[in-house]
């Protein structure tokens, strides 16, 4: 009977050894979805001794380690631009998007991953201290904050947090600048950063008026100022007063594909604007709107430079490949994927690389860019040379 009472018992213990067993993978998968669960039981091993030996226990935040882990996680996939963003992060991030945020005006990426920026926005602190698009940002110091953080590694949601700040607070950045002997710092006061999308400014050469578009980036905002430039224009062309149409793209960023779309429709009669090439092989083509069409004949060249990007360098590729315009300046950024935003109920987000941006004759910008019909080196001083190049070939060329 005894030896009954054992075996049934060893059978007891291992039914339920069994079920806490499959519960426990049950739970690995419901966490981290279909398919093979991860060993998680190191991060639990670390976590315990954390809690037991750590010694000042009172700074151990479950929440900040559930963050941490889940950066960690997106981090080890070595894209940049696939980024964990805790709530404030992403706050931050739904901001720049709308055209408005407090910060010192800088769009933010990475040449061959390092901190970089991309573009300095117009009229901000960034600007007006002469910051340029490809400036290396090696460090970030904060006085106030005591913070003097390489960024070696960094990601663009931690740069973004160490750079933005309190309006008339100072942060300055060590920068590397390609001709320059040795990296220099940059001191910036951060203000309440409210970006207009775009702006015409009528000019005239020569007797003759010419509509220079200064399209910043493709924000929120776009979807409303555009239409009212498209009118203003409109005004100046159906006096039989406007010679052609400059659209200068330098220093934009990029933002909404769908807005860069919109504004391509316009200028084109039809066609692909351009193809999203998906993970799952899948593409998505995204064609003119023949509903627009207003500046289908009119002269024009476009404006580029290393800090056009994303959306910018898909509208400056599509004019080009169709003959629309001519391209001067400087070759693109080369920013050419395609980041989903998720949004999670704890006000966290998930940006992931979903997709390929191709030009409408399958071309992919990523890493490379787009290279100007001709090349225009700028000082962006009022006087620059350049600009004459540009009257030159919008006026002079057939």
């Amino acid at each position: 009977m005894k030896r009954i009472r054992n075996i049934a018992l060893l059978s007891f213990l291992m039914v339920f050894v069994s079920c806490v067993s499959f519960k426990l993978g049950q739970r690995s998968v419901e966490v981290l979805g279909e398919g093979n669960p991860m060993d998680l039981s190191l991060m639990w091993k670390v976590r315990g001794r954390l809690k037991e030996d750590y010694l000042e226990k009172e700074n151990i935040d479950d929440k900040k380690m559930s963050y941490g882990a889940i950066s960690g996680l997106v981090d080890s996939l070595d894209d940049p631009y696939t980024v964990f963003l805790p709530p404030s992060d992403n706050k931050a991030n739904r901001e720049n998007l709308a055209g408005e945020f407090g910060g010192v005006g800088i769009s933010l990426g990475y040449k061959e991953k390092t901190l970089a920026v991309i573009a300095p926005l117009a009229k901000t602190p960034a600007d007006k201290a002469g910051l340029r698009a490809g400036d290396l940002i090696l460090k970030i110091i904060d006085k106030r904050k005591n913070i003097d953080k390489d960024t070696v590694g960094i990601s663009l949601d931690e740069a973004v947090e160490l750079i933005r700040g309190e309006i008339g607070s100072e942060v300055v950045l060590n920068i590397y600048r390609e001709g320059e002997d040795k990296p220099f710092d940059v001191a910036l006061k951060r203000d309440n950063i409210v970006v207009s999308s775009v702006e015409l400014e009528i000019k005239e050469k020569d007797g003759k008026k010419i509509g220079w578009i200064k399209l910043y980036k493709f924000t929120e905002r776009l979807y409303e100022e555009w239409d009212e430039i498209m009118k203003e224009l409109l005004e100046v062309k159906q006096r039989g007063e406007l010679a052609g149409i400059v659209l200068d793209l330098r220093n934009n960023p990029g933002g909404f594909l769908e807005a860069s779309v919109m504004v391509a429709s316009d200028f084109l009669k039809e066609g692909v604007v351009v193809k999203q090439e998906s993970s799952d092989g899948t593409t998505d083509v995204y064609k003119v709107d023949r509903s627009k069409g207003r500046m289908l004949d009119d002269k024009m060249v476009v404006l580029i430079n290393g800090g056009s990007a994303s959306a910018a360098e898909i509208l400056a590729g599509c004019l080009q490949e169709y003959k629309r315009a001519k391209l001067l300046g400087e070759k693109s950024f080369g920013k050419g994927t395609v980041q989903r935003p998720d949004e999670f109920e704890d006000g966290s987000g998930l940006h992931i690389t979903i997709a390929k941006w191709l030009l409408p004759g399958g071309k992919n910008i990523h890493g490379e860019g787009v290279s100007p019909d001709a090349e225009i080196e700028w000082n962006y001083e009022d006087n620059d040379p350049a600009y004459e190049k540009v009257y030159e070939s919008l006026l002079n060329d057939s």
